[in-house]
C-alpha cells in the first residue's frame, strides 16, 4: 500500500490539471487571443459578437478588441474586470442600434482621460455613421429599438379583439335565430288551431278526418 501511494500522487495531480474546468477557468487565456500577462490581446482575430470570448481573466488590465468585426459588445462583458486600465475597441464595424447601449453606458462610466473614445465610431446606420459612440444620444439610439414582444403583445390584443367580436356576431345570430324560430313556431301554431276550429263547420265525414290530426298535434 505504500509503496502504492507515490504512484497514484502524480496521477491524480496530472488529471486534475488536465480537467475541463482547470484548462477553461477564468483564468485560463481565452481562445483566439494571446495572453502576455495581465496583457490579453484579441485584436485583428477576425472576432464578430458571437465568436467573441464570454470572459476574460479577472486580472486583467489591457485588453485588445481592435480591428475586428464586433458590432456589439455583450451585456456586463467588462463590468467584472476590475483593474483594467486599457481597452482598444476601435476599427470595428459597431452598430448603433439597440444593441450599442451597454457600450455607450459603460464607456459613459469611464474616465475621461480614455483616449480610446475618440476612436469608436457607429458604422450603421447611415445616418449615424462616424458618430462617436460616447456622444450618441440616447433619443438616437431608442428610435432604432424594435422589441419583438412588443409586435407579439399587439399581435395578442388584435387576434383577442378579433376573436371577441366573432363570439358577439355568433351569439347575436343565435339569438335572432332562436327569435326567428320561436315566431315561426308561434305562427304554425296559431295557423293550426284556426284551421282546426274552422272545422266546426265541416262534415262529420271531413271532421272525422281533421280530428286524428289535431289530436297529434295538440
Amino acid at each position: 500500500m505504500r509503496g502504492f501511494l507515490p504512484c497514484v500522487t502524480p496521477l491524480l495531480g496530472l488529471l486534475i490539471l488536465l480537467t475541463p474546468g482547470r484548462v477553461q477557468g477564468s483564468s485560463s487565456c481565452p481562445l483566439y487571443c494571446s495572453c502576455h500577462g495581465a496583457q490579453v490581446d484579441c485584436s485583428s482575430r477576425a472576432l464578430t459578437t458571437s465568436s467573441l470570448p464570454s470572459r476574460f481573466p479577472p486580472a486583467t488590465t489591457e485588453l485588445r478588441l481592435h480591428d475586428n468585426q464586433l458590432t456589439t459588445l455583450p451585456n456586463s462583458l467588462l463590468d467584472f474586470l476590475s483593474s483594467l486600465r486599457s481597452v482598444s475597441l476601435h476599427g470595428n464595424p459597431w452598430a448603433c442600434d439597440c444593441g450599442v447601449l451597454y457600450l455607450r453606458a459603460w464607456l459613459l462610466r469611464q474616465p475621461a482621460s480614455y483616449t480610446s473614445h475618440s476612436n469608436i465610431t457607429c458604422s450603421s446606420p447611415p445616418h449615424l455613421r462616424g458618430t462617436l459612440v460616447v456622444y450618441l444620444a440616447e433619443e438616437e439610439v431608442l428610435e432604432s429599438c424594435h422589441y419583438w414582444y412588443c409586435d407579439l403583445a399587439l399581435a395578442s390584443q388584435v387576434c383577442l379583439f378579433v376573436f371577441v367580436a366573432v363570439q358577439a356576431g355568433l351569439l347575436a345570430a343565435v339569438v335572432v335565430f332562436l327569435r326567428r324560430f320561436e315566431s315561426l313556431s308561434r305562427e304554425a301554431r296559431w295557423t293550426t288551431e284556426e284551421s282546426f276550429a274552422g272545422g266546426e263547420g265541416l262534415t262529420s265525414n271531413e271532421y272525422s278526418e281533421y280530428e286524428p290530426m289535431k289530436e297529434s298535434i295538440i
